[in-house]
């Protein structure tokens, strides 16, 4: 009796992980296209660190996308059976921050292509007026930031491809249904971070290949240094574009009479539909950007009023 009750306790939780697998990779593809635009996303956040300190930063910020996961799949899963309407809510708050994150990127990138000629020669002074340790802390400032920066935009990727995963779970009993979440969330971190340290350190792979006697080796190394400057141009911009397409369509999705109005006009096409969800989220980031706009420069001008008043 005692090994009946055995075999039968091991055959369902042999189907029960049949389910969790089966419904993960279910999951994982409805989520694909998140995930691609947060790989997109995370790379471009994270260019620009000194080589030292590349894959320390990226396990950092891996470490903060962790514990994203740890605080998003819990407060999904209690919000999702007391409080459903409010992971709507929350998903179109973050909408709207990644917009205006995606074009806040674009309008800095446009006035620092402006001022570059002006500022160049004062910028140099600058520096050379600066101490090692003055300019050793602002590196670690600069480094804090784009971390978190990182972990922030992460927070609402990833809250986005968690709820989309509970989507599809959303008829399983919550066993299965935390275990897939947990399978995600998981394994999406992993795929994420892996592929944005390869990217980033691609241009040290292409310098270990320059140093083998292979003529092969060299030539292919060279091209993937070469490779690298437009490598890094094209994920800021498909960055900047991925903030967009996932703010817009956060809100084509979320807001009903925006779905229901583009639904009625049997749109097929996916590139069309892409377009509109770009569109949306260039004119949310820039509404936002605005209202937030007196309060940057706000805190831009407190530093300068204490200077002037010491």
């Amino acid at each position: 009796m005692a090994f009946a009750s055995l075999f039968t306790l091991l055959d369902d939780v042999t189907t029960v992980l049949d389910d969790v697998a089966a419904m993960t990779k279910v999951a994982a593809k409805k989520t694909a296209g998140i995930v691609g635009d947060d790989l997109a996303v995370n790379a471009n956040q994270l260019t620009g660190i000194s080589a030292k300190r590349e894959l320390p930063v990226i396990w950092e910020v891996t470490k903060g996308s962790f514990k994203n996961k740890a605080v998003i799949i819990p407060a999904a899963l209690l919000i999702s059976y007391f409080f459903p309407i409010l992971i709507t809510i929350l998903l179109m708050i973050g909408g709207a921050y990644l917009s205006f994150e995606g074009m806040e990127k674009v309008i800095h990138h446009v006035k620092g292509r402006r001022e570059a000629h002006q500022l160049e020669p004062n910028v140099e002074n600058h520096s050379l007026g600066k101490t090692h340790t003055e300019t050793a802390v602002d590196s670690t400032k600069d480094e804090r930031t784009k971390i978190n920066g990182a972990i922030r935009t992460d927070f609402i990727l990833s809250a986005e491809i968690i709820i989309i995963a509970m989507g599809v779970v959303a008829t399983m009993s919550i066993l299965p249904k935390t275990m897939v979440m947990i399978a995600i969330g998981v394994g999406i971190t992993v795929l994420v971070y892996g592929f944005v340290s390869l990217i980033i350190k691609l241009d040290d792979i292409g310098l270990w290949l320059m140093q083998k006697e292979s003529r092969y080796y060299k030539k292919i190394g060279r091209g993937m240094i070469a490779f690298m400057p437009h490598l890094m141009r094209g994920l800021a911009i498909i960055g900047a574009i991925a903030m967009f397409l996932v703010g817009g369509g956060i809100f084509t999705h979320n807001w009903p009479w925006l779905h229901g109005l583009i639904a009625s006009l049997s749109i097929d096409s996916t590139f069309l539909t892409m377009l509109i969800d770009l569109f949306l989220g260039m004119l949310v980031g820039m509404v936002v950007y605005l209202l937030v706009l007196p309060f940057m420069n706000l805190k831009r001008a407190e530093p300068s009023r204490l200077t002037l008043e010491q």
